[in-house]
């Protein structure tokens, strides 16, 4: 397993905001992580990138704890947050290149990487460019080429199509779909379920704390009695309510 969480109970108090979430992520695998606002999608990745500490439960990556090595467990993953975070006395260049020595990537690996990454995000002829200089969708975009040059088992993807527009979604869908066919994993947040219904493997729901549902579209159908219905469909049926977005 690229991911496995056990029992997971935990938040930012001593009041958890999580209760007893289990589930495991396999190689080559896209997983929608689902819920309403405030559900508690964001604390369970930020228990996932080791950020929070846990009341209970147990998390592995690659078989690793965080526990028994931090660096080792970190280094097999990827992380892209929901709002760029970028250094504004730094460019392009040098976002991508702290990214390579954090992670250990040789200069020959870099400059391999690198030129599809930008060529897809269109930013190739930006390296030399300082983040005042972009608008937030392409910072996001350098936020994606940061995460993808490093090749983790594991990405970690929070609301990723916020602030990208309609060629960069699909680029990324592309890019996505390719480290999937290459046996890498990715576990993404999003609200935007009708294009997540195209490209995820497997759907995990969560609902005030606690998972209530995981499964492909065909057993989430399934488990509900919603034969042929859409991802939306069967995540209002499940939730009891409208969807209200994040």
């Amino acid at each position: 397993m690229v991911l496995e969480i056990n029992q997971l109970t935990g938040g930012y108090s001593k009041e958890p905001v999580i209760h007893d979430i289990s589930f495991n992520i396999k190689s080559g695998e896209i997983i929608g992580l689902i819920g309403l606002n405030g559900a508690g999608k964001s604390t369970t990745i930020k228990h996932i990138l080791g950020l929070l500490r846990p009341h209970a439960g147990e998390i592995k990556v690659m078989d690793k704890t965080i526990e028994a090595d931090v660096e080792a467990y970190r280094r097999h993953m990827g992380y892209i947050p929901e709002s760029p975070i970028l250094y504004e006395e730094l460019t392009l260049r040098e976002h991508i290149n702290m990214t390579a020595m954090a992670y250990g990537l040789t200069p020959e690996e870099v400059e391999e990487r690198k030129g599809p990454l930008l060529r897809r995000f269109r930013l190739d002829d930006k390296e030399d460019t300082f983040p005042s200089h972009f608008s937030k969708g392409m910072k996001q975009k350098v936020m994606l080429i940061c995460a993808f040059i490093v090749e983790p088992e594991l990405y970690i993807i929070d609301e990723p199509f916020l602030g990208l527009d309609p060629l960069g979604i699909e680029s990324l869908i592309e890019l996505m779909i390719s480290e999937r066919d290459k046996n890498r994993s990715i576990l993404m947040s999003t609200h935007i379920l009708a294009t997540a219904e195209r490209y995820c493997d497997r759907y995990i729901i969560i609902d005030q704390g606690r998972k209530i549902a995981d499964g492909t579209l065909p057993e989430l159908r399934e488990l509900t009695g919603l034969a042929g219905g859409t991802l939306d469909d069967v995540y209002i049926k499940l939730t009891g309510g409208i969807r209200h977005e994040q």
